[in-house]
């Protein structure tokens, strides 16, 4: 297995979760988004953005507003309900667990 293709899968799983903390007290059109995640070195595309927005939304942890923009059409902002700020809470404390039990297996083995 190439490692492109296993970091690749590590950002998959993260994608959502990281997607949360963006929007974590601000909400943001879609390309804000795909922007502060690459400027974290977290690529994502419009195509693989808008289906977990929309499941996000769709589970209740997300909502949007149309907002008038000068540059062309209405846009839509996302931001985090009050639900999807607890899940946030919660998926926080769960990535702080993986971490720290990565970390204790990876210094276990050194």
């Amino acid at each position: 297995m190439k490692i492109e293709n296993t970091k690749a899968q590590m950002r998959k799983g993260v994608l959502e979760y990281c997607i949360l903390l963006v929007l974590d007290g601000k909400p943001l059109y879609a390309s804000d988004i795909i922007q502060e995640l690459k400027s974290v070195k977290m690529i994502v595309v419009e195509g693989t953005l808008y289906p977990l927005l929309t499941r996000l939304k769709n589970d209740g942890l997300l909502t949007y507003r149309w907002e008038e923009s000068t540059q062309g059409p209405p846009r839509k902002y996302y931001e985090l309900t009050t639900e999807g700020r607890e899940f946030l809470k919660a998926l926080n404390e769960s990535w702080m667990e993986l971490v720290d039990t990565v970390a204790k297996i990876k210094n276990h083995e050194a």
